[in-house]
């Protein structure tokens, strides 16, 4: 399977980090796929709707931005008919667009520390690859292009853990 990603045009690539997890994003022209480690993405994420829409969630943001730019441009056509039948079909395609194939491959961590992570790469990815500033703004006001520097704290010399101390005796 990576032979065959190697073999296509890879358009963007783009890293997330969350934790102890590590997400490589890979995006390809393609059929409107999301593989996670070669597994599809409700597979690998047993199902969990919270994570799949978070990790949707970016490619959302473009797929509205590119919604009103084509109602704009429309509209400066005076094609009030067409423009209808249009968002209502762009409303009810898939959050991927068709013509790409999202590659991902996450290490490390646990479930929801994977998710953010890929989360982060694809929007990291969706902003690379569009190149316009609105859909960055938009990314970066809802907080997809921030990364959590929060990391576990190291053992400490003397402690059990970081801060766990051993049992004080008085007497």
């Amino acid at each position: 399977m990576s032979q065959q990603t190697e073999k296509m045009e890879i358009l963007v690539r783009a890293v997330g980090r969350r934790k102890e997890a590590v997400a490589q994003v890979k995006i390809v022209k393609g059929t409107g796929k999301f593989l996670i480690n070669n597994k599809p993405a409700s597979d690998y994420l047993h199902n969990n709707s919270n994570s799949i829409l978070s990790i949707q969630a970016p490619f959302e943001i473009l797929q509205k931005q590119e919604v009103l730019e084509k109602k704009e441009a429309q509209n400066s056509i005076n094609s009030q008919e067409s423009s209808e039948t249009t968002l209502n079909d762009q409303m009810l395609s898939h959050l991927i667009p068709s013509n790409l194939d999202a590659h991902v491959k996450v290490e490390g961590g646990g479930l929801m520390g994977q998710t953010e992570a890929i989360r982060l790469a694809v929007a990291r990815a969706v902003c690379e690859m569009n190149g316009t500033s609105e859909i960055r703004k938009n990314l970066k006001d809802k907080g997809y292009l921030t990364q959590d520097s929060r990391i576990k704290e190291r053992r400490k010399y003397g402690l059990r853990k970081a801060r766990k101390a051993p049992q004080y005796n008085k007497r």
